[in-house]
């Protein structure tokens, strides 16, 4: 389902522990963390899409989380022509985007990578809110950056910290603890042989839609 600008509908889900950590997901047989996303189905408003998203990508249902915040308009990439099927060319462009804050109201064992028989990450771990943007692809970075700061506004209040984001290096205070805490490792799981993905069609339904 595409727009007339050749855009496809997709959410993306910023969760948080009480740590304010982020959910950073590893992509399913690749090196590429990120944060859970999916297309919205036609008929789906952005919030259907994300409580469905949220159970088949980490296996978690409403009444784990609470919703905080969502972006106000859509946030736009473009997906550069190699990462396109070729039948696509000419009139998909890339992805808009609802991004939504979540915060977990259940436990760490809650999640599950493995809910459905097509899971999308195969490691999980806590992060930083800033998120290094050099582990993200390139042409994501943009969306990325602009949705965490849309979002930080409703944060609940910790020490004063300095958000400034570039190419994935963020500066902060000395100090301030930030440069001393490692990401905290979630879960690994290896896929049954054979199990497949959706992360390859960036135009028909996929989840991450690249």
């Amino acid at each position: 389902m595409l727009d007339r600008d050749g855009f496809r509908p997709n959410v993306g889900i910023v969760l948080l522990n009480q740590k304010n950590q982020v959910f950073w997901g590893k992509r399913i047989r690749t090196h590429s963390w990120q944060f859970p996303q999916g297309g919205i189905d036609r008929g789906e408003t952005p919030e259907q899409a994300m409580i469905r998203e949220l159970h088949e990508e980490v296996g978690l249902h409403p009444e784990h989380v609470s919703i905080v915040a969502r972006t106000r308009d859509w946030l736009r990439y473009e997906v550069p022509d190699r990462y396109i099927r070729r039948d696509a060319r000419g009139h998909y462009k890339g992805q808009k985007q609802i991004w939504f804050l979540l915060k977990l109201l259940g436990h760490d064992w809650d999640l599950n990578l493995r809910a459905t028989d097509h899971p999308e990450f195969d490691a999980w771990r806590w992060n930083d809110y800033w998120v290094p943007l050099d582990a993200v692809v390139e042409f994501k970075r943009g969306v990325y950056e602009t949705a965490l700061t849309e979002l930080a506004r409703y944060l609940p209040r910790t020490e004063p910290r300095n958000r400034y984001l570039r190419q994935g290096h963020r500066s902060h205070e000395p100090g301030d603890g930030m440069d001393q805490q490692p990401p905290h490792h979630g879960a690994t799981f290896e896929p049954a042989p054979g199990t497949t993905t959706t992360d390859t069609d960036p135009h028909h339904g996929n989840k991450h839609g690249i």
